[in-house]
Protein backbone atom coordinates (compact mmCIF):
# COMPACT_ATOMS: atom_id res chain seq x y z
CA UNK A 1 0.00 0.00 0.00
CA UNK A 2 1.06 3.59 -0.63
CA UNK A 3 1.14 5.68 2.53
CA UNK A 4 1.95 9.36 3.12
CA UNK A 5 2.74 10.38 6.71
CA UNK A 6 3.82 13.73 8.14
CA UNK A 7 5.87 14.36 11.26
CA UNK A 8 7.73 11.15 10.58
CA UNK A 9 11.13 11.75 12.16
CA UNK A 10 10.39 11.17 15.85
CA UNK A 11 7.89 9.91 18.38
CA UNK A 12 4.77 8.27 17.00
CA UNK A 13 5.59 9.29 13.41
CA UNK A 14 8.92 7.48 13.41
CA UNK A 15 7.34 4.50 15.17
CA UNK A 16 4.65 4.38 12.48
CA UNK A 17 7.28 4.18 9.74
CA UNK A 18 9.01 1.36 11.61
CA UNK A 19 5.73 -0.47 12.16
CA UNK A 20 4.77 -0.37 8.48
CA UNK A 21 8.23 -1.39 7.31
CA UNK A 22 8.13 -4.42 9.60
CA UNK A 23 4.85 -5.71 8.14
CA UNK A 24 4.95 -9.29 6.88
CA UNK A 25 1.64 -9.18 4.99
CA UNK A 26 1.56 -6.51 2.28
CA UNK A 27 4.56 -4.52 0.99
CA UNK A 28 4.23 -0.79 1.60
CA UNK A 29 5.67 2.26 -0.08
CA UNK A 30 5.87 4.91 2.61
CA UNK A 31 6.43 8.57 1.83
CA UNK A 32 7.74 10.12 5.04
CA UNK A 33 7.59 13.91 5.35
CA UNK A 34 9.57 15.72 8.03
CA UNK A 35 11.82 18.70 8.61
CA UNK A 36 14.46 16.42 10.14
CA UNK A 37 15.35 13.27 8.22
CA UNK A 38 18.47 11.72 9.77
CA UNK A 39 16.53 9.05 11.70
CA UNK A 40 14.52 8.22 8.58
CA UNK A 41 17.68 7.86 6.52
CA UNK A 42 18.87 5.24 9.01
CA UNK A 43 15.65 3.27 8.52
CA UNK A 44 15.97 3.50 4.73
CA UNK A 45 19.55 2.23 4.89
CA UNK A 46 18.47 -0.73 7.02
CA UNK A 47 15.66 -1.59 4.59
CA UNK A 48 18.02 -1.48 1.62
CA UNK A 49 20.61 -3.66 3.37
CA UNK A 50 17.94 -6.23 4.23
CA UNK A 51 16.51 -6.22 0.67
CA UNK A 52 13.13 -5.43 2.22
CA UNK A 53 9.99 -5.54 0.05
CA UNK A 54 9.01 -2.23 1.63
CA UNK A 55 10.12 1.12 0.22
CA UNK A 56 10.71 4.33 2.14
CA UNK A 57 10.85 7.64 0.28
CA UNK A 58 11.89 10.62 2.39
CA UNK A 59 11.02 14.25 1.76
CA UNK A 60 12.64 16.98 3.91
CA UNK A 61 9.85 19.53 4.10
CA UNK A 62 8.64 22.27 6.42
CA UNK A 63 4.85 22.16 6.57
CA UNK A 64 4.74 25.81 7.58
CA UNK A 65 6.11 26.90 4.19
CA UNK A 66 4.09 27.68 1.08
CA UNK A 67 5.82 25.51 -1.53
CA UNK A 68 3.36 22.62 -1.49
CA UNK A 69 3.77 22.26 -5.25
CA UNK A 70 7.17 20.72 -4.51
CA UNK A 71 5.61 18.26 -2.08
CA UNK A 72 2.89 17.29 -4.55
CA UNK A 73 5.39 16.75 -7.34
CA UNK A 74 7.52 14.53 -5.12
CA UNK A 75 4.55 12.36 -4.14
CA UNK A 76 3.19 11.84 -7.65
CA UNK A 77 6.65 10.90 -8.89
CA UNK A 78 6.94 8.21 -6.21
CA UNK A 79 3.57 6.42 -6.27
CA UNK A 80 0.64 5.96 -8.71
CA UNK A 81 -1.92 6.74 -5.99
CA UNK A 82 -2.27 7.14 -2.21
CA UNK A 83 -4.09 4.57 -0.07
CA UNK A 84 -3.60 6.31 3.28
CA UNK A 85 -2.75 9.91 4.18
CA UNK A 86 -1.81 10.31 7.86
CA UNK A 87 -1.57 13.84 9.24
CA UNK A 88 0.64 13.16 12.25
CA UNK A 89 2.77 16.32 12.43
CA UNK A 90 2.17 18.36 15.55
CA UNK A 91 3.51 21.31 17.52
CA UNK A 92 3.00 22.29 21.13
CA UNK A 93 3.69 25.31 23.34
CA UNK A 94 3.05 24.98 27.08
CA UNK A 95 2.50 28.50 28.41
CA UNK A 96 -0.42 30.61 29.69
CA UNK A 97 -2.52 32.06 26.88
CA UNK A 98 -1.76 35.66 27.88
CA UNK A 99 1.97 35.05 27.40
CA UNK A 100 1.65 33.57 23.92
CA UNK A 101 2.54 35.82 21.00
CA UNK A 102 0.33 36.02 17.93
CA UNK A 103 3.13 34.40 15.98
CA UNK A 104 3.25 31.40 18.33
CA UNK A 105 -0.51 30.86 18.13
CA UNK A 106 -0.44 31.16 14.35
CA UNK A 107 2.43 28.66 14.18
CA UNK A 108 0.51 26.13 16.31
CA UNK A 109 -2.54 26.34 14.07
CA UNK A 110 -0.35 26.28 10.97
CA UNK A 111 1.19 22.91 11.88
CA UNK A 112 -1.68 21.29 13.79
CA UNK A 113 -4.58 22.36 11.58
CA UNK A 114 -3.81 24.32 8.41
CA UNK A 115 -1.04 21.97 7.17
CA UNK A 116 -3.45 19.03 7.16
CA UNK A 117 -6.04 21.13 5.33
CA UNK A 118 -3.56 22.32 2.72
CA UNK A 119 -1.85 18.96 2.14
CA UNK A 120 -5.22 17.28 1.71
CA UNK A 121 -6.22 19.88 -0.91
CA UNK A 122 -3.14 18.96 -2.88
CA UNK A 123 -3.45 15.18 -2.58
CA UNK A 124 -7.11 14.15 -2.29
CA UNK A 125 -7.59 13.86 -6.05
CA UNK A 126 -4.74 11.35 -6.02
CA UNK A 127 -6.63 9.07 -3.61
CA UNK A 128 -8.90 6.33 -5.01
CA UNK A 129 -12.21 5.11 -3.63
CA UNK A 130 -11.64 3.14 -0.45
CA UNK A 131 -8.65 5.21 0.68
CA UNK A 132 -8.32 6.81 4.11
CA UNK A 133 -7.36 10.22 5.49
CA UNK A 134 -6.41 9.91 9.15
CA UNK A 135 -5.89 12.96 11.34
CA UNK A 136 -3.97 12.50 14.57
CA UNK A 137 -5.64 14.67 17.16
CA UNK A 138 -5.42 14.92 20.92
CA UNK A 139 -7.64 14.41 23.92
CA UNK A 140 -6.88 18.06 24.59
CA UNK A 141 -9.04 18.86 21.56
CA UNK A 142 -11.75 16.31 22.34
CA UNK A 143 -14.97 17.95 23.50
CA UNK A 144 -15.76 17.25 27.14
CA UNK A 145 -12.31 15.94 28.01
CA UNK A 146 -10.10 17.25 30.81
CA UNK A 147 -8.29 20.46 29.92
CA UNK A 148 -4.99 21.79 31.26
CA UNK A 149 -3.60 25.25 31.89
CA UNK A 150 -0.93 26.29 29.43
CA UNK A 151 -2.27 24.19 26.57
CA UNK A 152 -5.16 26.36 25.38
CA UNK A 153 -3.76 27.17 21.92
CA UNK A 154 -2.57 23.62 21.33
CA UNK A 155 -5.91 22.15 22.42
CA UNK A 156 -7.88 24.65 20.33
CA UNK A 157 -5.87 23.77 17.22
CA UNK A 158 -6.52 20.08 17.77
CA UNK A 159 -10.23 20.75 18.37
CA UNK A 160 -10.34 22.50 15.00
CA UNK A 161 -8.67 19.47 13.40
CA UNK A 162 -11.29 17.17 14.91
CA UNK A 163 -14.25 19.24 13.68
CA UNK A 164 -12.68 19.58 10.23
CA UNK A 165 -12.36 15.79 10.07
CA UNK A 166 -16.12 15.42 10.47
CA UNK A 167 -16.81 18.08 7.83
CA UNK A 168 -14.28 16.72 5.35
CA UNK A 169 -15.76 13.24 5.58
CA UNK A 170 -19.07 14.64 4.33
CA UNK A 171 -17.43 16.49 1.45
CA UNK A 172 -15.46 13.45 0.32
CA UNK A 173 -18.31 10.94 0.53
CA UNK A 174 -19.00 11.16 -3.24
CA UNK A 175 -15.39 10.11 -3.83
CA UNK A 176 -15.66 7.30 -1.23
CA UNK A 177 -12.65 8.58 0.68
CA UNK A 178 -13.01 8.04 4.41
CA UNK A 179 -11.83 10.61 6.97
CA UNK A 180 -11.34 9.96 10.67
CA UNK A 181 -9.60 11.57 13.61
CA UNK A 182 -7.92 9.73 16.49
CA UNK A 183 -7.65 11.83 19.65
CA UNK A 184 -4.70 10.42 21.55
CA UNK A 185 -4.29 10.41 25.29
CA UNK A 186 -0.99 10.10 27.12
CA UNK A 187 1.79 8.49 25.08
CA UNK A 188 5.44 8.62 26.13
CA UNK A 189 6.86 11.00 23.53
CA UNK A 190 8.97 14.16 23.42
CA UNK A 191 5.79 16.21 23.10
CA UNK A 192 4.28 14.67 26.23
CA UNK A 193 7.43 15.51 28.20
CA UNK A 194 7.14 19.07 26.95
CA UNK A 195 3.56 19.31 28.23
CA UNK A 196 3.92 17.20 31.40
CA UNK A 197 7.61 16.87 32.32
CA UNK A 198 7.07 14.69 35.39
CA UNK A 199 4.40 12.35 34.00
CA UNK A 200 5.07 8.78 32.88
CA UNK A 201 2.59 7.65 30.24
CA UNK A 202 1.16 4.11 30.25
CA UNK A 203 1.86 3.64 26.52
CA UNK A 204 5.03 3.95 24.48
CA UNK A 205 5.19 5.49 21.01
CA UNK A 206 5.76 2.01 19.56
CA UNK A 207 2.65 0.61 21.24
CA UNK A 208 0.46 3.45 20.02
CA UNK A 209 1.99 3.22 16.53
CA UNK A 210 0.90 -0.42 16.20
CA UNK A 211 -2.70 0.64 16.82
CA UNK A 212 -2.57 3.71 14.57
CA UNK A 213 -0.70 1.87 11.83
CA UNK A 214 -3.39 -0.77 11.55
CA UNK A 215 -6.22 1.77 11.86
CA UNK A 216 -4.78 3.91 9.07
CA UNK A 217 -4.87 0.96 6.67
CA UNK A 218 -8.10 -0.72 7.82
CA UNK A 219 -10.14 1.69 9.95
CA UNK A 220 -12.00 3.11 6.94
CA UNK A 221 -13.79 -0.22 6.60
CA UNK A 222 -15.57 0.44 9.90
CA UNK A 223 -15.50 4.21 10.52
CA UNK A 224 -16.02 7.42 8.58
CA UNK A 225 -16.36 10.96 9.85
CA UNK A 226 -15.59 9.87 13.40
CA UNK A 227 -13.60 11.58 16.12
CA UNK A 228 -12.44 8.73 18.33
CA UNK A 229 -10.73 8.97 21.73
CA UNK A 230 -7.76 6.62 22.03
CA UNK A 231 -6.77 7.07 25.62
CA UNK A 232 -5.94 4.85 28.57
CA UNK A 233 -5.75 7.98 30.65
CA UNK A 234 -5.22 11.73 30.34
CA UNK A 235 -2.74 13.44 32.70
Amino acid sequence: MNIVVTGASRGIGKALVQTWTQSTTVPHHIIAISRQTAALQDIATTLAAAHSPHKLSILPFDLSCDNYDLLYQFVVEQVPHIDALVHNAGSLVNRPFYELTDGEVHSLFQINTFAAWKLTKYLYTYMPAGSHILNIGSMGGYQGSAKFAGLSAYSASKAALACWSECLAEELKPRRIAVNCLCLGAVQTEMLRQAFPDFDAPLSADEMAHFIGDFALNGQRYFNGKVLPVSVNTP
